[in-house]
């Protein structure tokens, strides 16, 4: 029986990707390193460590450090979410009704517990929450499931008693990982991109969820 769901944050209930993406770019210059749009979609979900390993692989630099680059990345990326970003469509009627259905609500996400805590404010949806959870503080983050394997810990389920929301790939892979029953919500882009077919269900939007009935999988959520 599903007890609980735990949300990603950036991209999935909030739109961020794109102001983290304007961020790493602006950053990214002081390198000569250009993010492309393929690069993004193939970073999408990352943290800004794996991310930068990422883009270092590609293209080495030996300065700026990457301690010097995360940090100027989270300052901007952090100031243009929390004055920025609004709810994706349909997030925050989800929360409303999985709540009122009874389960536990949580968010796992690969940002620091600042930004999640800031986001949760600025959308003024902090009281759906039981618990959030953020990657940054495991020793591996997602796509590890250390970030989702902690977070149902702290709501006092198992893995396999919750529904996991992601939008990323990691993400996915993440939730899948840890045994949960998994939701993909891709962006548009990458809707029909067949890594997405791990997941347990896909949806193109939060205001695709249906949820049917809460004896144990949702029933009538996968999309044709």
């Amino acid at each position: 029986m599903i007890k609980a769901a735990i949300f990603d944050m950036d991209g999935l209930l909030i739109d961020s990707e794109p102001m983290w993406h304007q961020a790493a770019n602006e950053v990214m210059q002081k390198v000569n390193f250009k993010l492309t749009e393929e690069l993004k979609l193939q970073t999408t979900g990352l943290s800004i460590k794996l991310f930068l390993d990422f883009c270092h692989q590609i293209q080495p630099w030996n300065t700026p450090s990457f301690e010097q680059l995360e940090k100027e990345i989270l300052e901007k990326a952090h100031k243009l979410i929390l004055n920025n970003a609004t709810a994706m469509p349909g997030a925050i009627e989800i929360l409303k009704t999985l709540k009122a259905e009874g389960l536990k609500l949580a968010v796992a996400s690969a940002s620091h517990m600042e930004l999640i805590e800031g986001v949760l404010e600025r959308l003024n949806i902090t009281e759906y929450f039981d618990t959030w959870h953020s990657g940054e503080l495991e020793e591996f983050t997602k796509p590890h499931p250390a970030v989702y394997l902690t977070t149902a810990k702290k709501l006092g389920v198992k893995p396999e008693e919750c529904i996991a929301f992601e939008d990323s790939h990691a993400g996915l892979r993440s939730a899948h990982a840890a045994g949960m029953v998994t939701i993909s919500v891709p962006a548009a882009e990458v809707f029909k991109d067949p890594k997405f077919d791990m997941a347990h269900y896909k949806i193109s939007s939060l205001e695709k969820y249906i949820l049917s009935e809460m004896s144990g999988v949702p029933q009538n959520i996968l999309e044709n």
